[in-house]
Formats: structure tokens, sequence, C-alpha cells
């Protein structure tokens, strides 16, 4: 079977109706990021990022999967498809697809605010357990954070994802700028006889039609019901 290599972005969020951040009037227009996305915000007020995060799970409780998340899910009867996702919802999973790689962590999940990468002390939330509380501890004893990658930190999972982007026959970019690194450079491990299709409504930056490169300018849904149909000629 074809591997099938997918990078997501905020635009497959978008369709489900979540808050993307880097857009105009997203979320940070309205929160700078130094405030709630660094180590140093936290330290800070740590009320405020508890707050912030609490928002974006009760957020991603109301909403759900897009059709462009249901139809990857579905690629995988006829493709093994690996999703690397930059989104820290849970939207890909709930849709049914069964290997997501979370590059910038993952909203439902909470871990220690002194060993944050140990995977004795990431926890899952449950969906009625969105709200968390500034006193409630880790399992080493310390504050609970989010499992959110936050500026200024490592990417634990880029390694994974450079593997699985090596062996992509396929390698498909959808709703994300390609400004943000680590993630941006995956492009650079595509090997070369893999097509990529980029799905954006609008021009991504450094991305040109041609040779190898297909940008179907749609939004997330529309463009992976036509990805899928190319698939199969």
């Amino acid at each position: 079977m074809k591997k099938v290599v997918v990078l997501t972005g905020a635009g497959m969020s978008a369709e489900s109706g979540l808050s993307t951040f880097r857009d105009s009037g997203g979320l940070w227009d309205r929160y700078p990021v130094e405030d709630v996305a660094t180590p140093e915000g936290y330290a800070r007020n740590p009320e405020l990022v508890t707050r912030f995060y609490n928002e974006r799970r009760r957020q991603l409780g109301e909403v759900k999967p897009c059709r462009g998340h249901e139809l990857l899910a579905e690629m995988e009867k006829d493709y093994v498809v690996a999703v690397i996702t930059q989104n820290v919802d849970n939207l890909h999973e709930r849709a049914g697809s069964t290997n997501v790689i979370h590059l910038h962590g993952e909203l439902m999940k909470v871990t220690s605010s002194r060993d944050p990468n140990n995977p004795k002390y990431i926890r899952e939330l449950r969906p009625d357990q969105w709200e968390v509380k500034t006193e409630d501890k880790a399992a080493d004893g310390s504050p609970l954070r989010p499992f959110i990658v936050w500026f200024g930190e490592p990417v634990p999972m880029i390694e994974m994802a450079v593997e699985v982007t090596k062996m992509a026959d396929v390698f498909v970019v959808i709703g994300t700028s390609l400004n943000v690194y680590p993630a941006a450079g995956l492009l650079n491990y595509v090997p070369a006889h893999a097509p990529i299709y980029v799905i954006d409504p609008k021009p991504v930056a450094g991305i040109h039609s041609g040779g190898r490169v297909c940008h179907l300018m749609k939004g997330a849904s529309e463009g992976v019901e036509e990805l899928v149909g190319l698939l199969k000629k």
C-alpha cells in the first residue's frame, strides 16, 4: 500500500469552527504570545495561562471534525496514512485517524510543569475534565501545565515526523502557511519520487505549482475530496 503523509495546520481546524492563532483576528491578536504560550508567561501568570487553555478546551468540546478530517481517516482503507499536525486539537483522532503525530502538543493532555515531556506525567483529560484549576498538581507534585510545546521549547516529535516524511510515496500539505519551523522544514525530507499536493485556498509562500507540486486552491474539505479523486487515477 502507498504511504500518504499529510501535514496539517490551522486551516484544517478552522473548517470545524476553531479559532486560528495566526490569521488576522486570530488568538495571537487578542492574547500576546509571550503571555500565554511561553514558559516565562506561565511562570509570571499561571492563572491567565490556565484560563486561556481551559477556554480552548471548552471550545474544542463544542465543535466536530470537518469533512476533510473524516476523508483523511477514510483514506486509511486504501493507503498507509500518517498525519503530522501542527494543531493541538484532537479532531483528527475524533474523525478516526489512527496514526497522528502532534508536533506542538495536545490540548486535551496535561503534564508536569517540572518535567513536561516525561511520559510518566502526561495525562489525557476526559471531555468532561476540560477545566483545570491552578492548584491542580501532576504526579510529581509540580503544578499541572498544558501538554503544549510553547515558543522557545524544543519540538520533541520532529525527529519522528522527519522519519515518517522520508518514507512518503505522496506528501500532502493542508491549511498551513509553511511559515512555522521546524514543521515547514519537513518538505526538505520528502523523497524525490513523491508528488506533493498543497491544499490551501490562498497562495502559500515558497510553494509553486509545477513539477511535482500540485496546488489545489480550495479549503480543506473540498481539497481533500479532490485529492482522493486524483490519487485514484
